[in-house]
Formats: structure tokens, sequence, C-alpha cells
């Protein structure tokens, strides 16, 4: 959605950022009556941490079956920070970052412990690592996945993968309809702060007299053009590969190789090199993870 990401407390005057505080209620009187200022932005991330030190202390004697209610006060914080947390910030894509990750792991593993009829010391072992990590964004290395807690890695990546999809599907959306209004602007003249361009394109500049605003080429507009239209394509290919990796982990309920989870993240975080700097290796790279993001059951 679209937000003012300024406000102004109608009450006391305070100015505030919603994005960094995700309320309208002014942080100075407490007031709910506030305006919005400032242009609307893209925004789909909500300010929250993660917090997992008392959940530590209370899993920390655990021996083999985890204390019910225990597990319902951890799920549920889990579920909170993962549903508040989004990839598009005040109109910026942001990376899928590792906490967010570890949480989405956690959170399939405390499921899956729970199912074992008779868990090991490794995958004891494994949650607690988890727990001890994850709001840090710390998970267990690849190879210390017990083969009982793969699915718990791979669904929790696709879940994590599919979400962030969906995030860069409404960044490009806003990317693109923002674009579009610019070109429209341009075509029809162009206002700064010196003055005011008419639709012939003339300036009149501070000391009155009319000035021709300079245009690019069009050889290099209609390239530039080509340019972005031709990335558009890879990215929408990119973004569907990504899709079936996903659908297909998801499939076998997150049963595949620690590898193959680790490809789709790397995949991800390519795609968002792309998209963010333009490198257009990183194209390539996406590609790459995501051939090697087969998964084999």
């Amino acid at each position: 959605m679209r937000v003012r990401g300024e406000r102004e407390c109608r009450e006391c005057g305070r100015h505030w950022s919603y994005f960094e505080t995700g309320s309208v209620e002014c942080p100075t009187c407490g007031s709910l009556h506030s305006v919005g200022t400032g242009d609307r932005e893209a925004h789909t991330d909500a300010p929250v941490d993660l917090d997992l030190r008392e959940h530590r202390q209370r899993f920390g004697e655990t021996t083999s079956v985890l204390p019910t209610d225990g597990v319902t006060d951890l799920k549920r914080d889990l579920r909170a920070y993962v549903h508040k947390r989004g990839f598009v910030h005040a109109g910026e894509l942001t990376e899928l970052d590792a906490t967010y990750l570890a949480a989405r792991e956690l959170l399939e593993a405390v499921d899956v412990y729970d199912r074992l009829r008779q868990p090991t010391a490794d995958d004891q072992a494994y949650l607690l690592d988890l727990l001890a990590g994850a709001d840090g964004g710390d998970r267990p290395r690849t190879a210390e996945v017990p083969t009982t807690m793969r699915s718990a890695r791979g669904m929790a990546t696709a879940l994590a993968v599919e979400t962030y999809r969906e995030a860069l599907a409404t960044y490009l959306a806003e990317s693109t309809a923002d674009t579009d209004a610019s070109r429209r602007t341009s075509a029809f003249g162009h206002t700064d702060a010196s003055g005011h361009t008419d639709a012939s394109g003339h300036t009149d500049a501070p000391n009155g007299f009319p000035q021709r605003r300079e245009e690019p080429s069009t050889v290099s507009a209609s390239q530039s053009r080509e340019g972005e239209s031709l990335q558009h394509v890879q990215l929408d290919r990119l973004r569907e590969r990504l899709r079936d990796r996903t659908n297909q982990i998801l499939a076998l309920q997150g049963d595949v190789d620690p590898s193959v989870a680790d490809e789709l993240v790397r995949a991800t975080r390519a795609i968002y090199a792309a998209v963010t700097t333009g490198d257009e290796d990183a194209l390539d790279r996406a590609n790459a993870h995501l051939d090697d993001a087969a998964p084999i059951s």
C-alpha cells in the first residue's frame, strides 16, 4: 500500500516518521489526531523486533518433550514477527534478510520437533541452536541440519521466498507506475525550483527569459527504453522460475536437501541486487542459482 511517511500532530505540532513507528499516534502527546504530509510511498513493512530471550530461558532445560505453554507462546511471537515484516520500506525494496529466514525456520522447526515421537540429541541441538541465534539472524550451518529437520528448512525457505516474490511484484508494479507518470509529466513539460516549464518545453527562468529545456537524443532515449524493457522481461522470467521452484519445494513439504534451500535464497538475493543496482550479471547469477535449486527428493 502507499502511505504518507511523514505525519504532523494536530495537537502539539510534533513531526515524526510513520515508516519508523508504524503508528499514527503522536510519540510526544499520544494524540491520534494527526495528518499525513509529504508524498505517498509504497510500504509493506512494519517496525518490529524479534526478542527470544524469554523463550530461551524457558526452553533451556528441555530434554525431549517441549512444554505446551512454551510452544504456544513461542509460535505466537514468531508468527507476529513474520506477519508484520515486509520487504518494501518507504518505497525502497529491501533484501531477504537472515533474521526473517531464521524466524521462519524456527517456527517450522518447532512444529517438526513437536511431531517427532523420539527426538534425538541432534534434533534437540538443532532446535536449541535455532532458538539461540534466530533473533540475531544466525542459523545452524547447512551440514548441521538433521535429516528429520530438512523439511523445516525447506518449508521455511519456500514460504519466505514466496512472500518476498509477492513483495517484489508489488515493488515493480509501483516502480513502473512511477516511471510512466514521470514520462507523462516530461512529455508535457517540467517544473523545477528555478521556474515553470510550459507544454512547449520552455522554462521561465528567474530572469524572466524563456530557456529551452535540453532533451536527450531520440536514439539514446529509445535505447534506454529498450534496455529497461529487456530487463523487465528477464525479471518476469526470473519471478516465474522463482515461483516454480518454491511450488516444487512446497509440494514436497519442504523435504529437500538443505543446499537446495540455500540456492533458492541466493537466487532471491541476486534478483534483489539486479533490481536495486541494475547489475546485469546478477540476473545471470540468479538463473544459475535457480538451476541449482531444483529439488531432488
